[in-house]
C-alpha cells in the first residue's frame, strides 16, 4: 500500500469536469485506489463515489493504492488533484 496527501486548492473542489477528468486518469491505473478525507471514502475509478465524496477548496485528501503500479497512480492523481485551477 502506497498513500500520500495533497490540499483540493480549486475554489471549487473537485466538481463534474475535473472529477470526470481524474475518474480517466485513474481507470489508467489496474491498483485498487481510494480518496479519504471528503465526506466519505471514494472510488477515483467511479465518477459518482467520487462526486458524492463531496470534496471541496482547502480538503486535505488522502489518495491510496494497492497494487502493481500503486505508487505511479497516487502520484499521478495527486500531481493532477493539486494542479486542478478553473
Amino acid at each position: 500500500m502506497y498513500s500520500q496527501q495533497v490540499t483540493v486548492i480549486n475554489r471549487t473542489g473537485l466538481h463534474a469536469l475535473p472529477a470526470s477528468r481524474l475518474v480517466r486518469l485513474a481507470n489508467e491505473f489496474s491498483c485498487q485506489l481510494t480518496i479519504t478525507g471528503g465526506q466519505r471514502p471514494a472510488d477515483p475509478k467511479n465518477l459518482l463515489r467520487l462526486l458524492a465524496a463531496g470534496i471541496c477548496q482547502g480538503t486535505i485528501v488522502t489518495v491510496s493504492g494497492v497494487g502493481e503500479d500503486e505508487r505511479e497512480a497516487v502520484d499521478a492523481i495527486c500531481r493532477y488533484i493539486s494542479s486542478i485551477r478553473d
